[in-house]
């Protein structure tokens, strides 16, 4: 676990750096979308960025019995005894948790990642003698791992194998237990250092390619705030209290109006047609890209996903992506804008033919009630 939080510098406090800060934002409001990869040449603030947002992650509710996090709400997100229990109408105790960074160092054995079980003790007093892993304090927090690109093959694999399926499984000798591994995976890497294997980097959502700051203002911003962090840090983070308030309010907000929001036809239309046109691999990307735009929507406290979420998203989610089975190198910004631009004139246009005299699509935030026609006008 992070133990980080108290001593680095508040989320408010970290000038520049909006693609990083809305990437991390919109994985807290929807953990389903599954991380970041951040990217940048040393001192640009990548693990002060992430270890910052320990202030503002929300609570979420656990089993509080588990040793694996299990989800009191989600009954996909629960382990065999925990389901089992659920299923018996059990009096399953429940507790509120915070939202943690959790730091995989690069040393990690696989036992300590993973976990492990006593089979000897098993076999002499008849229980499981369970050792969780770090996987298992894992589920339903942040899971962050710095200079990612550095990590171990051997671990690499066992964390493809977690994020793709979503569930852990610990096996020793014709034992084994399985657990869910629901969290938001955070990784940081400096590219000079070396890249990543393409099959790992496919499996982050999305990335963000972090710049140094060269705006003067800004840079004399950011010796300020370091100076005066390190001189009080206590006085310091409670300078921005009433800031990490509002952003935990604003998250919390985004997270209940989530479900509320809304995706006009057009949009997926769009979404796909992004993707198809840069030939970036996989169907992922597409789903990704419309699943961000909603939590983009929400956390911009509306329920109606706009082509500007879709712009935002694509960027976030494309400039990773290989193309054409790793022949072609990942679109740069330029080509990702042409695309949207190109997909949106075209759907936009024939879903306004299409459906004109049926479906309204509104220019300001609201959504029409089910059944009601109105004309259609052009979403700004």
């Amino acid at each position: 676990m992070s133990k980080r939080g108290s001593f680095t510098l508040p989320f408010g406090a970290i000038v520049g750096q909006d693609d990083l800060k809305l990437g991390l934002l919109l994985n807290v409001v929807n953990p389903r979308i599954g991380g970041l990869l951040i990217r940048g040449v040393k001192g640009t603030g990548k693990s002060t960025a992430v270890y910052a947002l320990a202030d503002i992650l929300p609570p979420v509710e656990v089993v509080a019995d588990c040793p694996f996090r299990c989800s009191f709400q989600d009954p996909a997100n629960r382990c065999e005894s925990c389901r089992s229990r659920f299923e018996k109408a059990e009096d399953v105790p429940k507790k509120e948790s915070k939202m943690e960074v959790i730091n995989l160092p690069l040393s990690i054995t696989e036992d300590r990642l993973i976990g492990s079980i006593d089979v000897q003790r098993i076999l002499k007093d008849g229980e499981k003698a369970l050792q969780p892993g770090l996987l298992a304090q894992a589920n339903q927090n942040i899971l962050y791992v710095d200079e990612i690109n550095l990590l171990p093959d051997h671990v690499t694999d066992d964390l493809l194998d977690v994020t793709a399926m979503g569930w852990n499984t610990i096996e020793r000798e014709g034992f084994s237990i399985t657990h869910p591994t629901r969290f938001v995976f955070v990784g940081s890497m400096n590219p000079e250092e070396g890249e990543l294997r393409p099959q790992i980097l496919d499996r982050f959502p999305l990335s963000s390619l972090i710049k140094t700051v060269n705006d003067e203002e800004a840079r004399v911003q950011i010796i300020k705030n370091n100076l005066l962090f390190e001189k009080d840090p206590i006085g310091f983070k409670n300078r921005f209290g009433d800031t990490a308030e509002k952003l935990k309010k604003k998250i919390a907000n985004a997270q209940a109006l989530l479900p509320k929001v809304e995706v006009r036809e057009e949009i997926y239309h769009i979404a796909a047609s992004i993707c198809a046109k840069l030939k970036v691999d996989g169907q992922r990307p597409d789903i990704v890209i419309t699943k961000t735009a909603c939590a983009a929507a929400a956390l911009d406290n509306r329920t109606l996903v706009k082509e500007g979420d879709l712009l935002k998203s694509a960027f976030l989610t494309l400039s990773h992506r290989t193309r054409e089975g790793g022949l072609e190198p990942p679109p740069v910004e330029k080509e990702i804008e042409d695309a949207f631009e190109e997909s949106s004139r075209k759907w936009g246009s024939l879903w306004k033919e299409k459906v004109g005299a049926q479906v309204s699509i509104p220019k300001g935030e609201g959504i029409p009630e089910p059944g009601k026609e109105t004309k259609v006008k052009k979403n700004s």
